[in-house]
């Protein structure tokens, strides 16, 4: 399973990079300014929202910002022409896999990438060692 990282380089973006590798995930990075996601890539990632659009535009952006849109107006089709034009819009990075999906880096929810197995392995691990002589 291949985690897809789209992003600016930031260092939002390097801290979720440097996280997959030590954890030995492969992962595929996309710099989104140099090239943009597809009409069919922003819907897949729209489809996985929670909140929408809120939860994947960089509110805090200088694009954001310059443009001084009231995105509330803007139909979906609309929204994506501008982000594909001004792909800074995009909060960074986004992960996904085929069924998962994380915007931003955050430390507890990225362990989502890891397969389960090697979760409940992790927590087998921490569970075993905080156990003292007597209880094994």
């Amino acid at each position: 399973m291949t985690v897809k990282v789209y992003g600016a380089p930031c260092s939002s973006t390097r801290k979720a990079k440097n996280w997959l590798a030590n954890h030995g995930l492969t992962f595929v990075e996309r710099n989104i300014l140099k090239e943009p996601l597809t009409v069919q890539e922003l819907q897949a990632i729209l489809h996985r929202t929670l909140d929408g659009t809120d939860e994947i535009i960089a509110t805090r952006s200088k694009v954001y910002k310059e443009l001084d849109l009231d995105f509330d107006a803007l139909s979906l089709q609309e929204l994506i022409t501008i982000i594909q034009k001004h792909p800074g819009l995009l909060r960074s990075p986004i992960i996904m896999d085929e069924k998962r999906m994380q915007v931003g880096y955050h430390d507890d929810e990225i362990r989502q990438f890891i397969p389960r197995k090697t979760r409940e392995y992790e927590w087998l691990q921490l569970r075993l060692n905080s156990l003292r002589p007597a209880e094994l």
